[in-house]
């Protein structure tokens, strides 16, 4: 079936829609924070305290400095899962705090 120029799918009309107004990036950013208790598991994700993105910088607050420690090793890895459970590169960096 050939579409009319003017006529979208319903994806493509909310992909423009969500582009528009600046959102997808805001979803993405949501998507990447509900995924961190399944990439880090649930212990990890109990001690966790705080987490949000700014600028493309994930901070996360945590309650002891060991597991803040460990976590620094472990960096480079989490920011690869983090976006491959996203679907698309939201963060460059992690902060623990």
């Amino acid at each position: 079936m050939r579409r009319i120029s003017n006529e979208l799918t319903l994806k493509e009309a909310i992909e423009q829609l969500l582009n528009a107004y600046g959102m997808k990036d805001r979803i993405n950013e949501s998507r990447l924070i509900n995924s961190w208790e399944t990439v880090v598991g649930a212990m990890i994700n109990r001690h966790t305290l705080d987490i949000h993105i700014n600028r493309k910088v994930l901070y996360v607050k945590v309650d002891s400095a060991a597991l803040r420690n460990e976590l620094s090793y472990a960096k480079d890895k989490l920011i690869k899962n983090l976006n491959k459970y996203a679907g698309v590169d939201v963060i460059k960096e992690i902060v623990f705090t």
